[in-house]
């Protein structure tokens, strides 16, 4: 089990990342302006950004813990009980999602700083 505020601080320890409130009940995780994860402090569940790919393995690989994220899902977000999945697993995910949202200068630097997975 994931805490909404494990959630935040895993993301805020990713380079460059910040927080924002985003309508009115959405806690934003962003890189520059970019949004790589979200959710709702009373929600028990978080939006992580995804490639289609990632996210056709995870639904398939645990149904329970991951599902389509609304709205965003036909870009590959995934939702993410946080009830049920692991803080590694989590964790990996958002790193994999800033990846893929920050610029790839920042992601040079972070891998050359022994960063990610």
């Amino acid at each position: 089990m994931v805490t909404f505020d494990q959630f935040l601080t895993m993301g805020l320890a990713l380079p460059h990342t910040t927080e924002r409130l985003t309508w009115e009940t959405q806690v934003t995780l962003r890189v520059g302006e970019k949004i790589f994860a979200m959710g709702d402090p009373d929600a028990g569940s978080v939006c992580v950004k995804a490639s289609k790919e990632d996210q056709v393995e995870l639904l398939a690989a645990d149904p329970a813990t991951y599902a389509v994220a609304p709205y965003v899902g036909r870009h590959g977000w995934v939702l993410v009980s946080l009830a049920t999945v692991a803080s590694d697993e989590l964790r990996d995910l958002m790193t994999e999602a800033w990846r893929s949202t920050a610029p790839k200068r920042l992601v040079k630097e972070f891998e050359a700083a022994g960063g990610g997975m």
